[in-house]
């Protein structure tokens, strides 16, 4: 049985995710920056939209995508071939006791955004939601 005093919820710490946002900025100014020794990383421009770190704050998850979405596949593999040059970058910069374990996967945000908007421009959708308004307006 769960103690009031230790609420059952698992979102992330704050400490989590200011060290998350921390690495996020971090990862991303080394990459615009062109900090990895590899001509084929540095001239692909990378957006890394979140960061994700476990509680322990041992491993980071980055969530990325090359700048309109080509690339995709060519891009995590160059990014985990410089894992261990990107983890020094961020050791350094961050201060952190210990630097994560990085690993790195697409962000489909993006991807979701575009979905949700080419289903709310459905006319059986936009239907609905007018119903929706005028429901509301009768109430």
């Amino acid at each position: 049985m769960a103690s009031s005093r230790f609420p059952t919820a698992s979102g992330p710490s704050q400490r989590q995710l200011r060290v998350g946002e921390l690495i996020r900025r971090t990862l991303s100014e080394v990459l615009n920056r062109g900090e990895i020794h590899d001509p084929d990383l540095n001239r692909i421009p990378i957006t890394v939209g979140e960061v994700r770190t476990s509680p322990d704050l041992r491993v980071a998850t980055a969530f990325v995508m090359p700048l309109g979405g080509d690339k995709r596949d060519e891009t995590l593999a160059l990014l985990r071939k410089h894992r261990g040059e990107l983890r020094h970058h961020i050791g350094r910069a961050t201060g952190l006791k210990f630097a994560p374990e990085l690993r790195f996967a697409l962000d489909e945000t993006f991807d979701r955004m575009d979905e949700t908007r080419r289903m709310f421009a459905d006319p059986t959708v936009q239907g609905d939601i007018a119903r929706g308004e005028d429901d509301e307006a009768d109430a």
